[in-house]
């Protein structure tokens, strides 16, 4: 059995079990808004019923919004329906230790229907669906995802109890790799770097970013599907570990009117002995040149898995390292799609995405968007070689119902992905339109309560 590095194997478990090292299996999916949902389970139930049957859940946990409200509209889910279960079938290759809970391990799982049919709209099994049509061809997808977020001295209580007001950030200035300013919040980043390697993750660094207690720590690249996995442990278990420290993070794409929080996703391709496929010399192949005409061709349509969140949209600034331009360039942040490397390193970092997108839906869109490029033989155009603000390109959509007719009207979503799970997400996104533009906000509050 493959395990992940620093991974569980099973035989370990049921040492560790018998033992009492561990008591609790966690096991948990991915839900539409990327977070991690799931059950904790004895050590024993787990190795005697749940290992070989799996266990349960509502099937409404694909089917809600933020604030966890059951909301109309999913044909998957509903009050006429029942809300009955799916299953939560634990993958044992992401078995897992996790540092930061002492006698915990972990297990992701993949959800599925009572017959054993998959669930169409989880996000894993989204990915392993174009993952697998990579895999008709002979390649894989190699996958890195660079979060950034902002820490906080206050808990997340405090900081709820306070209404978000008046924090107090890790850092009071612009601390972009500065060493000193790292040191700062050093305690918590290397906490945060040490138990994710314990948890099977191979991390290469950590620096300061622009904003005020802005950080990143980024992550070895690896296959789609396990960097994927590792993205949604990564993100809940940094949180996990702030709560001990009595510090809160946030992964918000845009948390106040400073740098928001990015996302960049890198991706190539592999043959079977990974070889690249998207690289010929130091230079692009025909492969590759089409593969990222597809991205460019697809961009807007299928922003709404780049961008998921009516907040997603606040970091498109001009000048922001946030793009605004549907362009590419050779190592150009100005740009969306930003070529980086050369031969085998050769890659495309799409810097779309900000810190609160679901990384499978993500890495499932440049898929699924390259491959339209490759079946079409697509043409790349020219690279924009300066200042891609002020190119005069097309512009990634602006706002999330604009993202959402681009996604409604889209012929290769439908084709790469299916009726249903477009009709699901298009829902998700005109549930969190109707409750956004229902609500009086502070800046209304703050200039209408006088003054109008």
């Amino acid at each position: 059995m493959r395990t992940n590095d620093g991974g569980l194997p099973l035989d370990e478990l049921r040492e560790d079990v018998r033992s009492g090292a561990v008591d609790t299996v966690l096991v948990a999916f991915t839900d539409m808004q990327g977070r991690l949902q799931g059950k904790r389970l004895s050590g024993r139930f787990f190795l005697e019923e749940v290992l070989e049957n799996g266990t349960e859940g509502c099937n409404y946990l694909l089917a809600v919004d933020v604030e966890m409200n059951t909301v109309d509209g999913y044909a998957m889910s509903s009050w006429e329906t029942g809300y009955g279960d799916f299953a939560m079938v634990p993958d044992m290759d992401t078995l897992r230790r996790t540092p930061w809970q002492d006698g915990q391990v972990m297990v992701t799982a993949d959800l599925a229907w009572h017959d054993g049919s998959a669930v169409v709209a989880s996000p894993r099994q989204i990915l392993k669906r174009q993952t697998e049509r990579l895999a008709e061809r002979g390649w894989h997808a190699e996958v890195g995802t660079e979060l950034e977020f902002v820490v906080y001295r206050d808990s997340y209580e405090d900081a709820w109890n306070r209404g978000y007001r008046d924090l107090t950030p890790a850092n009071q200035y612009n601390v972009d790799y500065s060493v000193l300013g790292g040191a700062r919040v050093e305690p918590l980043l290397r906490r945060i770097r040490n138990e994710m390697t314990g948890a099977g993750l191979y991390v290469e660094s950590a620096k300061g970013e622009c904003n005020l207690g802005q950080h990143e720590i980024a992550f070895r690249y690896d296959e789609a599907v396990r960097t994927c996995d590792n993205h949604t442990v990564y993100k809940n278990g940094s949180k996990e570990i702030a709560v001990q420290e009595g510090m809160s993070l946030t992964f918000m794409a845009k948390p106040n009117a400073r740098e928001g929080n990015s996302c960049h996703v890198h991706i190539s391709l592999r043959d079977a002995e990974g070889r690249p496929v998207m690289a010929e010399g130091q230079g692009m192949s025909a492969i590759g040149e089409q593969f990222l005409a597809g991205q460019v061709a697809a961009l807007r349509e299928l922003t709404l898995l780049l961008a998921p969140n009516i907040n997603s949209y606040k970091r498109f600034v001009p000048g922001s390292f946030a793009p605004t331009a549907v362009a590419w360039g050779v190592d150009n942040r100005t740009c969306a799609l930003r070529l980086v490397g050369h031969g085998h390193s050769l890659r495309v970092e799409n810097r779309v995405p900000g810190g609160d997108v679901n990384p499978y839906l993500a890495v499932a869109a440049l898929i699924a968007a390259g491959l339209d490029g490759i079946d079409r033989g697509l043409e790349l155009g020219e690279a924009c070689a300066g200042n891609a603000y002020t190119s005069g390109a097309q512009t990634v959509p602006t706002t999330m119902r604009e993202a959402l007719e681009l996604w409604e009207g889209s012929a290769l979503a439908r084709a790469a992905f299916g009726e249903e799970m477009v009709e699901h997400y298009a829902n998700h996104a005109r549930v969190e339109l109707a409750a956004f533009e229902s609500a009086v906000t502070d800046w209304e509050m703050y200039r209408g309560f006088e003054r109008l």
